[in-house]
């Protein structure tokens, strides 16, 4: 089908039709692009149900719902999703929601809530020095980006703000005196305790926190 010429309406998407920028999303995209994807007779109650649960999953996860958990959330059988969007559920219900086919399952949402407004990069895009170990080489490449695709080859669910100011602590005290503080100082000076900081970063402290921010005990 011919996808509408949503750039004429502020939206920055694919050739394909796929939103670029999540952030960028809203109801009028969906709406605008629903006929290209088999629904031309308007998005029902039905269809935004299933649409807001994939937005409000995205934003607290960082990737697109499974179909298995669309079909638990909702109570909707194979037919039902197939009926409701016709041309699949990643093609369909996703796009409607302004995730791309080809989403990395960790997007800027990881990113520091202080920082500005972008696009996480991928990883085909900054090359990262790193040793057998899998610790950066060099302390002054680090950078948001590689902390959270650390976390995700961790198979770490997400980096939240609890997290953040961990690494950021860390971080700051390397770069104020050439030393990576010790778990003592850095669980004292948050007021944390040991069983947070392992709910935190399962790994150990320094194959965890320490290696996501990019240093290495010497």
């Amino acid at each position: 089908m011919e996808v509408p010429d949503l750039a004429q309406k502020g939206y920055r998407v694919d050739a394909d039709g796929f939103l670029l920028d999540p952030g960028e999303w809203d109801a009028k995209f969906a709406e605008g692009l629903a006929p290209s994807v088999g629904i031309p007779g308007g998005l029902t109650s039905q269809h935004w149900y299933v649409i807001n649960f994939i937005r409000e999953s995205f934003a607290v996860h960082g990737k697109c719902p499974t179909i298995y958990e669309i079909s638990r959330a909702h109570g909707l059988r194979l037919a039902d999703l197939k009926r409701l969007f016709p041309t699949g559920y990643l093609r369909g219900a996703c796009r409607l929601a302004g995730l791309t086919y080809s989403e990395e399952p960790a997007h800027s949402s990881w990113l520091p809530r202080y920082r500005p407004a972008r696009t996480l990069r991928t990883p085909k895009e900054r090359i990262y020095r790193v040793d057998i170990h899998g610790f950066l080489i060099d302390p002054s490449e680090w950078d948001e980006d590689y902390a959270v695709f650390k976390a995700l080859e961790m198979k770490m669910p997400s980096l939240t703000d609890d997290h953040w100011k961990i690494l950021n602590f860390i971080r700051k005290r390397f770069e104020e005196n050439g030393i990576v503080p010790t778990v003592y100082e850095t669980c004292e000076s948050n007021r944390i305790e040991l069983d947070d900081l392992e709910s935190l970063f399962p790994d150990g402290y320094h194959r965890g926190a320490v290696k996501i921010s990019g240093l290495r005990v010497r």
